[in-house]
């Protein structure tokens, strides 16, 4: 089995604890030599500031490729720019340009009256700088937003031509379900790369109810799996083979890169790299 490229998703912190969380998960995880690591932007823009800081110290302190995620909620064209243009003069040349969820509580998206109305808009206006390599979203499951599953594959295809040049997928449960979609993406002629977004399963009651949110199937198997683990308390054991499973199925099908959701917790996304091949490239010494 060839060993895959990989790349991985923190959050930035909002406390002392929670950034303690972010070094750690970034020292252990750093010496896999991803190709990238990206940060994610707060429901409703609440975490700009604090993407900023962290987009810039990971790619500072460890010199690790750092895209940083930028959506349209809560902002005028022009601050949204600008914070891309910050961006630019750090150093940063990735970004993942997404829409963005809305604030909880708010009745779902609306545009800032002199902001971006779309994620089109603007990875449009992203590439129109001729400063980033542009990741966007994709839905392998339906969007809940979506008319069908072919509006996925179509918006998907509009954000490529607009200037993506990746995208990387919301996490699933089964491989079957990311061929699948690999499989209408390049009917509908998508030919930028499709990176499958994977997620550990760190704590199944969690990630059930994360899941459910976003309107990702959940296999009956999946349930019954970790009921009987949590008899035998063998859940961790349970989550490290599910993952890698799915992975190696990906990897027999000709995937060649993985991006991993850590929630900043790095041990079962490291246990699961090795298993799959990938080692340490250098151990770092801790400079956060």
């Amino acid at each position: 089995m060839k060993t895959p490229r990989v790349s991985f998703e923190f959050f930035p912190p909002q406390s002392l604890a929670a950034s303690f969380r972010l070094w750690d998960t970034v020292q252990t995880l750093a010496p896999l030599d991803p190709t990238f690591v990206s940060v994610t932007y707060g429901a409703g823009g609440t975490t700009r500031d604090l993407t900023h800081e962290a987009v810039t110290t990971i790619g500072r302190n460890y010199g690790l490729n750092v895209a940083a995620h930028l959506t349209c909620v809560d902002a005028t064209r022009a601050e949204t720019l600008a914070i891309a243009d910050s961006y630019a003069k750090a150093g940063v040349s990735e970004l993942v340009a997404l829409r963005g969820d809305p604030p909880k509580g708010s009745g779902g998206f609306k545009a800032h009256a002199d902001g971006f109305a779309s994620s089109v808009e603007l990875i449009e206006a992203l590439a129109d700088t001729g400063n980033f390599t542009i990741r966007v979203g994709a839905y392998p499951d339906r969007h809940p937003e979506a008319a069908s599953d072919n509006a996925d594959v179509e918006y998907l295809k509009r954000k490529i031509d607009a200037g993506a040049h990746s995208a990387i997928t919301q996490f699933f449960f089964e491989a079957e379900t990311f061929l699948r979609f690999r499989d209408r993406c390049a009917a509908a002629g998508i030919d930028a790369p499709i990176i499958p977004g994977i997620l550990p399963i760190e704590n199944w009651s969690g990630v059930r109810k994360f899941a459910t949110r976003c309107g990702t199937p959940i296999p009956a198997w999946l349930d019954d799996s970790f009921a009987t683990a949590a008899r035998d308390g063998r859940e961790d054991l349970l989550a490290t083979a599910l993952c890698t499973e799915l992975c190696c199925a990906l990897i027999e099908e000709g995937v060649e890169d993985l991006h991993f959701y850590t929630l900043n917790k790095p041990h079962l996304t490291r246990d699961v790299a090795h298993a799959l091949g990938v080692s340490p490239a250098v151990q770092l010494e801790n400079v956060a």
